[in-house]
């Protein structure tokens, strides 16, 4: 990994000066600023996706280039339009309620809380619930449901003022946040504030070793400012009083961790599984510096198989669609510099997207219903990650011979008919 020549940001963890690469996307728009018509003509903010290492702590991180309110005040994302989101989030609610006993006596806390997809399993269980979303927008729905939201930022100060107009929790969950936020060690106090002495806490996010191993650059995002191995996740949980204690991998998001973490004072012995994965990333090389390299190779490697997919189909007079308008979508076709004559539109499940465009690439987001009207001869599917779900729910596109194209880890052609389903 090449040393950058400019000034470095400092790492937001333990302060180093960022001196190291591990990969640099060029210039790309917040992935969820999604176009309405009327600004199409207007320019445009394009920031750097430029990851690099902290040579002290391996903290893998992106600096923050663009403000979380900028991003989250207003979202695009909601968790609830995937069937196979909410279901694994039943799973999960079931489990612990199981696992720690919870009740009506009980208090789930989750920051980032988004539409309810989570704590509405709890409360259905007659166990009460705090949301912490600072979406305002996403919030609104979450309440319509029932389910009790306050919308701010997460930080030592505020997890101490909803900790004392609320409780503190017997749970606090933060699935898919632990990476969207640059004020790391702040974030991590207010999870502490919020949870009991004997408490727990759980943070699901996406793995890194697996974002290498398996090609998975287009997670790689503004509002994604810091990637986590095992050891990086248990340094941070320390800044704020927590220690790793469990953990365990998951299939979501293309391979991530769930860790479980507890007050210091209570922590004990870390578990088997959290002493095996460490002693996996120190074999894969992931506790040094140099065990991270090589990964921009694998990078223009998929951007070229996109690419050349994709000026072939355009050259043999085939039309490609899209299916769904994730960020990581977005990340992807900016990189990859596709627009509208290589990928003519895509649709989304989400409503608020209909209508819009794809931040810096234009490309028009209709309801699912415009594939069967408009029958391309590919439909390529940007929530790779969502494969199994979206194999069956696409499976229709074999009527008219059409076929889906899954872009990682390598890209791929699939009858939908028979499309195989992958293991993350």
């Amino acid at each position: 990994m090449a040393s950058d020549s400019t000034a470095s940001p400092t790492c937001r963890l333990c302060g180093a000066d960022l001196t190291e690469t591990f990969v640099d996307l060029g210039m790309s728009p917040p992935c969820e600023d999604f176009l309405t018509a009327d600004r199409l003509d207007a320019a445009e903010k394009f920031y750097p996706l430029h990851v690099r290492i902290c040579t002290d702590c391996l903290l893998v991180q992106l600096p923050a280039y663009v403000d979380p309110e900028d991003v989250f005040v207003e979202y695009a994302y909601f968790s609830s339009f995937s069937d196979s989101w909410v279901s694994h989030a039943k799973r999960y609610a079931d489990a612990m309620i199981e696992k720690l006993g919870l009740g009506p006596d009980s208090l789930v806390t989750e920051a980032a809380s988004n539409d309810g997809y989570l704590l509405q399993h709890f409360r259905a269980a007659g166990i009460p619930v705090l949301g912490i979303e600072p979406a305002a927008n996403i919030g609104v729905v979450a309440r319509e449901r029932g389910i009790r939201t306050e919308s701010v930022f997460l930080g030592e100060r505020t997890g101490s003022e909803l900790a004392a107009r609320y409780g503190r929790a017997d749970l606090v969950a933060a699935n898919n946040v632990y990476a969207h936020i640059p004020d790391l060690v702040d974030f991590t106090k207010g999870l502490r504030a919020l949870v009991k002495d004997d408490g727990w806490v759980t943070i699901e996010v996406q793995y890194l070793r697996r974002l290498i191993e398996r090609n998975q650059y287009d997670t790689i995002y503004h509002e994604h400012f810091q990637y986590y191995t095992a050891l990086t996740i248990s340094r941070a949980l320390r800044t704020g009083g927590l220690e790793l204690v469990d953990i365990e991998e998951l299939p979501t998001h293309g391979g991530s961790i769930r860790a479980y973490a507890r007050p210091r004072e209570v922590a004990g012995t870390p578990s088997d599984a959290v002493v095996r994965l460490l002693a996996e990333e120190a074999e894969a090389g992931l506790d040094t510096v140099f065990g991270h390299a090589g990964f921009a190779y694998s990078v223009s490697r998929i951007r070229n198989d996109v690419l050349d997919f994709l000026i072939t189909a355009a050259r043999e007079g085939k039309t490609v669609a899209g299916y769904g308008a994730p960020g990581k979508g977005n990340t992807l076709l900016n990189h990859c510099g596709v627009r509208a004559d290589l990928l003519q539109y895509t649709v989304d499940r989400n409503p608020y997207k209909h209508g819009r465009y794809l931040p810096g690439t234009h490309i028009p987001v209709f309801a699912p219903e415009r594939l069967a009207e408009t029958k391309p001869d590919y439909v390529f599917v940007l929530p790779w990650n969502l494969r199994a779900e979206l194999s069956e729910q696409l499976a229709y596109v074999a009527e008219w011979g059409g076929k889906l194209v899954f872009p990682i880890p390598s890209l791929e052609i699939v009858d939908p008919a028979a499309a195989p389903v992958a293991a993350y």
